[in-house]
């Protein structure tokens, strides 16, 4: 904590030693073209000429007259107002006082009744850096979650248990607004199914990260950006969903802006019923250690196991984000955030297994019901301070961010054949801590210097108690409840030094990870305690070709972190003969990325293709083990108890993968009514290594594609389809098989383009169903799982003071 204190005392310090100079005075008057009408609360916003950022703005008064204090510089002017176009007057250098005499603001086509609106901004926008992905445009998405806009987004992928990929690796790193954020939740999975869609403004999908951001994720980092409006005075929007299977809900997006403050709040209450299935089969070899048999081993006859799973989910969302900034002046602010976010989860599993002899006679069966029950809640206060100097490109600002989550997972399980019944409770206390701070120094036109720290202090409580009830008598199972405290403290500091001279820019930096984790499991009275320091160095190089054609390299290093399901050894059980188990000892994992881009922008067809290395150490997988425990489901013909095999599945480090691969997006807009793009990501994928005297070495190419079709109808209607193909892919054991999934939309615009109808089907063939084989010494499974069935959705969207897309 001492570094922290004495490199915020060394930023502050810069920013006391930088001087100002004199500000000078732009005033002027907005009113309406054809009518003369002042406009009061017009919006007067600066924009630093080599970037997009405000530096400088302000607000009309009710004479439509306005006085804005500026430093002196080059700047472009964005005059807007609600139901008119926008203008900008284009990069002019401001020295002195200026009156910019009566600034006319004509209406927008959208308030006229005689004017058709012909399209609309690109779904995605491609950068040098990152791909940008608007989900205001996205109707499939309309009424839906996070992980349905997700599953829409070039080089994502999301698969039926709601894991997130990009090009094919899981682990990536999600952020909100640039940072950590509770709006992801405990488990990210399960937050982004709860997060509903339309409190999202844009996706950035970073594949080749700068020293800026955290070092976590091997594959890059997805960063959400939440809405947030900017026009003053009161505007806001309302959506009301409902669908099949049973949803219903609505939320509110409010900003009321003056020129002092800008006040913020997002509410959003879901109810969703999601009913799902899957289906498992497990062949056993029964090779059992004899020695009396030859070779130590005795094979009896083979056996099988189906287990059979329905899943009846009901949940109830309540999310409120609130904030308020305060303009202290005219180059700097300070933002107060807070985010509560409740929801009861009604979870109901019933479980059929059946147990086959080796000729696939049934001798024994069982149902096991699982009614499950979970609370979540969620608190997140956020203060951010962000000043600016007389260049608008010097600035600085502190973050500090606090996190508690809270969940009870409680169930009774009940099994047929059996006296006993299992009294599972799951509690987890978590709190987050960050401390952030970055200091842009530009030293002239085309040189910039950038310095930051960013503190990162989770600690987490994991108690996990399992009773049994046997004839009301309540016994704790003490081989399987336990209790976890986990801590991990992380402290990091970053340079970046950024350049552009002729025809290229180059970003380097590098970054350095000090992290501390404790992990003390309470009940066996193990403790383990790991610290480590790590240099993450970036480069991102750009060439312009020419004026629409540009090549980018990149290159950086990253690590994947086990949390602390990975780390816990006490066994989780997932039904009576499986368990997931963590280990450890697991260790971190490191990758080294290599990415090599090409842009091509034309009239109507954008083109972004790009090869890329990945090679990891220490990676993490999955393995499915035969514990040689055998627990009992029933009794057979003859009442005698029968038993089977328990397989756990657990993670390792293996000793490293390469992956070879190549994207392609393309964005064609034949008309001004009809726009497509498309997805394309192929890899090669090659992992090596032994665990417990076995071999677990794989190869395979994986590949995934993704076309996105937008057509407007007659009658102004807009139709979107959305096909998606993820390709099969081997990794050690497991061996994925391809799924398809489809979705598709219509929407329209009506009371005067103030409120659009949309109606979509999500996952239209109902084909989005995982299906896997395991390979291993002594058994195989085959398991196929739907997280969700075919979803029918219809929103009512109405905007108050708002353009579409807002």
């Amino acid at each position: 904590m001492k570094k922290v204190i004495v490199l915020t005392i060394m930023l502050l310090s810069l920013s006391i030693y930088a001087q100002n100079k004199k500000e000078i005075t732009v005033s002027g008057q907005i009113s309406e073209a054809g009518s003369s009408i002042p406009l009061e609360y017009a919006t007067i916003a600066f924009i630093e000429q080599n970037t997009e950022n405000i530096a400088f703005g302000g607000i009309t008064d009710k004479k439509g007259k306005f006085q804005i204090k500026i430093n002196p510089g080059i700047y472009s002017i964005h005059l807007e107002y609600i139901s008119c176009e926008t203008r900008i007057i284009e990069h002019t250098n401001y020295l002195k006082n200026t009156d910019l005499g009566n600034l006319e603001l004509k209406p927008s086509s959208e308030m006229l009744e005689d004017v058709v609106i012909q399209g609309d901004k690109t779904t995605v926008e491609i950068r040098l850096d990152k791909k940008i992905y608007n989900v205001g445009k996205d109707l499939t998405a309309a009424g839906g979650s996070l992980s349905d806009v997700l599953n829409n987004v070039p080089s994502v992928t999301v698969d039926p248990s709601g894991s997130v990929a990009l090009r094919g690796n899981g682990n990536v790193r999600i952020l909100v607004d640039g940072k950590p954020s509770a709006l992801v939740g405990l488990r990210s999975a399960e937050a982004l199914r709860q997060l509903p869609a339309e409190s999202i403004d844009r996706i950035e999908v970073i594949t080749s990260p700068s020293a800026r951001y955290d070092a976590e994720g091997t594959a890059g980092i997805i960063n959400l950006i939440m809405k947030r409006n900017k026009l003053a005075g009161i505007n806001a929007t309302f959506l009301a969903k409902t669908g099949y299977p049973e949803t219903g809900g609505g939320s509110g997006n409010f900003n009321y802006r003056t020129d002092k403050v800008n006040i913020t709040n997002f509410t959003s209450y879901t109810y969703r019923e999601t009913p799902g299935n899957s289906f498992v089969e497990n062949h056993f070899f029964n090779l059992i250690e004899d020695p009396t048999a030859p070779n130590g081993v005795r094979n009896d006859p083979d056996s099988y196991i189906q287990e059979d799973r329905e899943y009846d989910r009901i949940y109830r969302g309540l999310t409120i984000n609130s904030g308020i900034e305060w303009f202290v002046n005219q180059s700097s602010s300070i933002t107060n955030k807070f985010l509560y976010r409740a929801s009861n989860i009604d979870n109901k599993t019933t479980n059929f297994i059946t147990e086959f002899d080796e000729n696939r006679n049934a001798v024994s069966d069982n149902v096991r019901i699982d009614p499950n029950k979970e609370k979540n809640i969620t608190r997140q206060y956020s203060l951010n301070y962000d000043k600016k100097f007389e260049n608008t490109d010097h600035r600085l600002s502190f973050d500090f961010q606090f996190e508690n989550s809270e969940e009870n997972d409680n169930t009774r399980i009940i099994q047929t054949n059996s006296s006993i019944e299992e009294l599972v409770e799951t509690a987890i206390d978590q709190q987050n801590i960050l401390l952030q701070s970055d200091y842009n120094l530009p030293l002239s036109d085309n040189y910039k210097i950038e310095l930051g720290y960013r503190g990162i202090f989770n600690n987490r409580e994991t108690a996990y108690l399992v009773e049994e009830d046997r004839n009301n008598t309540i016994i704790t199972n003490t081989d399987l409840s336990n209790t976890l405290d986990f801590q991990q403290y992380v402290n990091a500091g970053y340079a970046q030094f950024e350049s552009k001279f002729g025809k290229f820019s180059i970003l380097l930096g590098v970054r350095a990870e000090n992290t501390r984790i404790t992990i003390e499991q309470k009940t066996s009275n193990d403790f383990n305690k790991k610290k480590y320091t790590d240099l993450f160095p970036t480069t991102n190089i750009g060439y312009e070709i020419g004026e629409k054609h540009t090549l980018t390299l990149g290159f950086n290093r990253r690590i994947r972190r086990p949390g602390t399901a990975f780390l816990n050894p006490f066994p989780a059980r997932s039904s009576i003969s499986n368990i997931f188990q963590g280990n450890p000892n697991l260790d971190p994992s490191y990758s080294n990325v290599v990415e090599l881009s090409y842009l091509n922008k034309m009239p109507k067809l954008t083109l972004n293709a790009s090869v890329y290395y990945n090679h990891t150490s220490d990676v993490f997988t999955f393995i499915d083990i035969n514990t040689g425990e055998r627990v009992a489901i029933g009794t057979d013909a003859n009442n005698n108890p029968t038993f089977v095999p328990v397989i756990s599945r657990t993670p390792v480090n293996l000793d490293q993968s390469d992956r070879y691969g190549v994207e392609f997006t393309a964005i064609y807009n034949p008309t001004k009514k009809w726009r497509i793009n498309g997805n394309f990501n192929g890899s090669y994928y090659d992992i090596k290594g032994d665990f417990e005297n076995e071999n677990f070495d794989a190869s395979d190419v994986s590949w995934s594609a993704r076309l996105n079709n937008k057509f407007t109808l007659p009658g102004e209607v807009d139709w979107q389809t959305i096909l998606d193909y993820r390709g099969p892919i081997r990794n050690g054991q497991i061996e994925n098989e391809g799924v398809f999934t489809a979705n598709l939309a219509f929407s329209k615009n009506l009371f005067k383009n103030k409120a659009t109808l949309t109606f979509g089907i999500n996952d239209l063939f109902n084909s989005n169903v995982g299906k896997s084989t395991v390979s291993a010494t002594t058994f195989s499974s085959y398991s196929e799982y739907q997280w969700r069935i075919r979803t029918f959705n219809l929103s009512f969207t109405y905007r108050f003071k708002q353009k579409k897309g807002s």
